[in-house]
């Protein structure tokens, strides 16, 4: 975390130990976490799901030109400012690769999992518009299964995700990681040039002139 410098990841200035625990003074986010305001609200509509995911979206590019993998992409992993914008916490499974490796750690939430952050996108938005994860089961194991079966077995849309972004979601989460959207030549610029960002101020983001829907 030391090594990063934007405003869309929390900003860690030192860190401090003892005989027992590790300290880390972080940049304060007096908004809290998503999650939080996530189960306050039971889910939330189109607009607030593709501001946040539009924010990750930013983060995670970041990280990638920065050649870091993120990992453990969930609403519990954002925190909120005072004026409502996203940053990414917790590094804990990120890991710094050279360019052109791969990482072949099984690791994050089981809900989630997936070597591939892209997947994770599509996981992220459902469980904002849903209130909950997509693939989710009374055990890891049987969660593991869900995921197994693929993206076609969920069932969506409901009244909750509308089909632009049910389009979305299946686009993120095939099977095949070459086929998933954003893991060709044009990135994160092909997630957002989907039906579902359209007409979305990638601008007014970046320059804090959008206002946030949660504040």
């Amino acid at each position: 975390m030391m090594e990063t410098n934007s405003e869309w990841i929390v900003k860690l200035f030192k860190t401090y130990r003892d005989t027992k625990y590790v300290y880390m003074l972080l940049e304060v986010c007096l908004g809290g976490e998503l999650w939080t305001t996530l189960r306050d609200r039971g889910h939330f509509d189109d607009y607030t799901a593709r501001f946040y995911v539009a924010c990750v979206l930013e983060g995670l590019e970041y990280l990638h030109r920065k050649h870091i993998v993120y990992r453990d992409l969930k609403p519990e992993n954002c925190l909120l400012t005072n004026t409502g914008y996203l940053k990414l916490v917790d590094f804990g499974f990120a890991k710094k690769l050279a360019s052109g490796r791969k990482t072949w750690t099984f690791c994050g939430t089981p809900e989630y999992v997936s070597p591939e952050i892209i997947l994770n996108k599509g996981i992220y938005i459902c469980e904002l518009m849903l209130g909950r994860p997509p693939f989710q089961a009374s055990d890891p194991m049987k969660t593991y299964t869900l995921i197994l079966k693929g993206v076609d077995a969920l069932e969506i849309p409901n009244r909750r995700i509308g089909k632009t972004a049910t389009a979305l979601v299946k686009k993120l989460c095939r099977d095949n990681p070459g086929e998933r959207l954003g893991s060709g030549s044009g990135g994160v610029n092909d997630i957002r040039k989907h039906r579902w960002f359209m007409g979305f101020d990638w601008e007014g983001l970046r320059s804090r002139a959008l206002k946030a829907p949660i504040l």
